[in-house]
């Protein structure tokens, strides 16, 4: 028996957009979406599209009028319902420019929620464009297939941050110092995973943090750099706790 091919194709191109997407509207895209369907990817007139808005699930989308630096789509029908993720966070202290990239694209296939940048007092990062973070959260939502793109908050002094968490969130916190094995820390259930800067939390910080009533856990016996530890940490709750089992 000759299976069913998948439809739409997954080759189709996938876009974010910002307008709300439902059955039989209009989407007009903005001059950079525009050029990039028409001029890098030479998507004409009648060409076929996955469209997602982060909230309404994702949509088979046509081109229908298009110009030098303008095109609309028109919305024909839901291909995938909105996703349901894990109410996961990952607050992670800034690195260099690169590597927080890098971490932000990650973080958003793995399925993070949210993503928090925590200022501690060994970050190198003295300045955080969350429109960049954003940007390239978006685009790695694009190649991923997901339908949500992640929240990405204004930067927090680690205090703050931690002061502002609801009591009824679990609070992860990995520390280079030892903690306990995720197959047994990790709980299903709202969670915010905190991992440090290069070098690791001051002293004060750890010992703050462990006050704060935050649950200690061990990411194994090797050392690893920040954006590695997030990601591992990330990766390991998805798997434990998450939508990976």
């Amino acid at each position: 028996m000759t299976a069913t091919p998948a439809w739409p194709p997954k080759s189709l191109p996938r876009l974010f957009v910002r307008q709300p997407l439902l059955e039989g509207a209009t989407v007009e895209l903005d001059s950079g979406q525009a050029n990039y369907l028409g001029n890098v990817l030479r998507l004409g007139g009648g060409a076929e599209l996955l469209a997602f808005d982060g909230i309404n699930g994702e949509w088979l989308a046509r081109v229908a009028l298009m110009g030098r630096k303008r095109m609309t789509l028109t919305v024909e029908r839901r291909t995938r319902e909105p996703e349901i993720i894990p109410d996961v966070w990952l607050a992670f202290a800034p690195v260099k420019r690169a590597q927080t990239d890098w971490l932000v694209e990650k973080a958003t296939e793995l399925g993070a929620a949210r993503l928090v940048p925590a200022m501690t007092q060994r970050t190198v990062a003295e300045r955080v464009r969350l429109d960049r973070l954003q940007s390239i959260a978006i685009e790695a939502a694009e190649q991923c297939g997901r339908t949500r793109i992640p929240d990405i908050a204004e930067p927090l002094p680690l205090k703050r941050l931690i002061e502002g968490l609801d009591p009824a969130r679990h609070f992860y916190f990995a520390d280079e110092s030892g903690g306990e094995p995720l197959s047994s820390a990790f709980r299903e259930g709202p969670a915010v995973i905190l991992t440090g800067p290069e070098g690791g939390f001051t002293d004060e910080e750890r010992a703050f943090v462990r006050g704060s009533g935050a649950c200690a856990i061990s990411l194994g016996p090797r050392i690893l750099r920040a954006e590695t530890a997030a990601l591992a940490a990330l990766a390991a709750f998805m798997a434990i706790a998450g939508d990976w089992r």
